[in-house]
C-alpha cells in the first residue's frame, strides 16, 4: 500500500514481523519489566535506541535492517509503552527514563556505546551524555533541542493532541483514520505498525491503547513543573561528539536554538532534513541513514587519529 490510499478496513493490523536474528528479552528496574529489542552481532560497537513520546522499540527497525552488519543495535519499550510495564506510580519523566536506560546499559554490560534518543528518547539522552560521558562513544539526538518541551507550537500541538486523545476507538477503521489525520504523510504500512504496536483490541470488539495513555498524558497535560528538566545547561556541559538531526518542517527543534547551542559547544553539531517533520527517521529514512553514517564515520576517524597521536607521543617520550 502507498501513502494516503484508503485503510478503511476494520481488519485487526498484522504483526510486523520481526527481522532476521531479531532478539527480545526484558530487563527489570525496580520491578518494572522493560522489553529489550536487538539486533546484529552482540560482539560488535553497540548503539542503544531511544524511541519518543508514544514510540515503541520497533519503530527502529528499519535503521537496524542497515546497521545490522556492523552494530549491535539495542532499543527498548520505555515504561507504559508496547511490552514494558506501566508504573503504578505513573511516573513518566525524565528521572525515571534515566534510571531505566542506566538498568538496561548495565544489565547488557554496555561498556562503551552510540546512544542516539528520539524526541522523549533525546531528553534522557542528553542527560545520560551530561551524568555518564565516560559511557559514550558519540551521542545523536532526532528533533529535540533545549526549550522544545516547554514552549513553541511543536509544544503546543502535542499538548493539544494529549488533551483530545481519544481513549477508546469503536474499531480499528476508526483507529486507522484517527493515525491517518495524525501521520498524513507515513504509508500505510507505518500506519499499519503503529496500530500494531501501540494499539489492541478489547474483549467488544473496540479498540485500546496498548501503552498508559491516561497516565503519560498527564505528565505532558499538567506536569510537575519541579520535574521537568532544563536541557539548556545540560546541552551546554555535554562533551561527547553529538549531532542533532532535525526536521526541516519541525515545529518542535527550534533551528535558532539549535544554532545558539553549537555556537557555544563545540562538541555539538547539527543537520537538517528539509523534507522532514519531526519524525525524521520515519519521513526520511535514507537522508536520516546518511547522515547516521557520516557522523559515525567521523567519530571512529577522530577516535583512530588520537590514538595514533597518544601512541607516537608515548613512542618519543620512551625515545627521549
Amino acid at each position: 500500500m502507498g501513502r494516503g490510499s484508503d485503510c478503511a478496513t476494520d481488519a485487526a493490523p498484522q504483526p510486523v514481523a520481526p527481522l532476521p536474528g531479531e532478539r527480545v528479552g526484558f530487563v527489570n528496574n525496580g520491578g518494572i519489566d522493560l522489553r529489550v529489542r536487538e539486533w546484529g552481532d552482540p560482539t560488535a560497537p553497540a548503539i542503544v535506541l531511544l524511541h519518543g513520546l508514544r514510540g515503541y522499540s520497533g519503530t527502529w527497525r528499519a535503521l537496524a535492517a542497515a546497521l545490522g552488519d556492523r552494530y549491535r543495535l539495542v532499543a527498548f519499550d520505555a515504561r507504559g509503552r508496547g511490552e514494558s510495564d506501566w508504573d503504578p506510580g505513573r511516573n513518566y519523566y525524565t528521572d525515571a527514563y534515566l534510571s531505566d536506560l542506566e538498568a538496561v546499559v548495565d544489565a547488557l554490560e554496555l561498556e562503551q556505546f552510540v546512544l542516539l534518543g528520539h524526541s522523549m528518547g533525546g531528553t534522557t539522552s542528553y542527560v545520560y551524555a551530561a551524568r555518564h560521558a565516560e559511557r559514550l562513544a558519540a551521542l545523536i539526538v532526532e528533533d529535540i533541542t533545549a526549550g522544545s518541551s516547554v514552549a513553541g507550537a511543536g509544544f503546543e500541538r502535542i499538548v493539544a493532541e494529549m488533551k483530545a486523545l481519544p481513549t477508546h476507538f469503536a474499531d480499528w477503521s476508526q483507529a486507522r483514520a484517527y493515525w491517518r489525520k495524525l501521520r498524513p504523510n507515513v504509508s500505510d504500512a507505518a500506519i499499519e505498525e503503529r496500530l500494531f504496536e501501540s494499539m489492541r483490541a478489547d474483549a467488544d470488539g473496540g479498540v485500546l491503547w496498548r501503552y498508559d495513555a491516561e497516565g503519560i498524558a498527564e505528565t505532558r497535560v499538567r506536569p510537575d513543573p519541579a520535574r521537568i528538566v532544563d536541557l539548556w545547561p545540560v546541552i551546554a556541559s555535554i562533551r561527547v561528539p553529538t549531532l542533532v538531526i532535525r526536521g526541516g518542517r519541525s515545529d518542535f527543534c527550534s533551528l535558532s536554538s539549535v544554532r545558539k547551542l553549537e555556537s557555544e559547544n563545540p562538541a555539538l553539531t547539527h543537520a537538517s532534513v528539509e523534507e522532514a517533520s519531526h519524525y525524521v527517521h520515519d519521513d526520511a529514512p535514507e537522508a536520516f541513514l546518511r547522515l547516521v553514517e557520516g557522523f559515525l564515520a567521523g567519530v571512529r576517524a577522530s577516535a583512530n587519529t588520537a590514538k595514533v597521536s597518544g601512541a607516537q607521543r608515548v613512542e618519543q617520550g620512551q625515545e627521549s
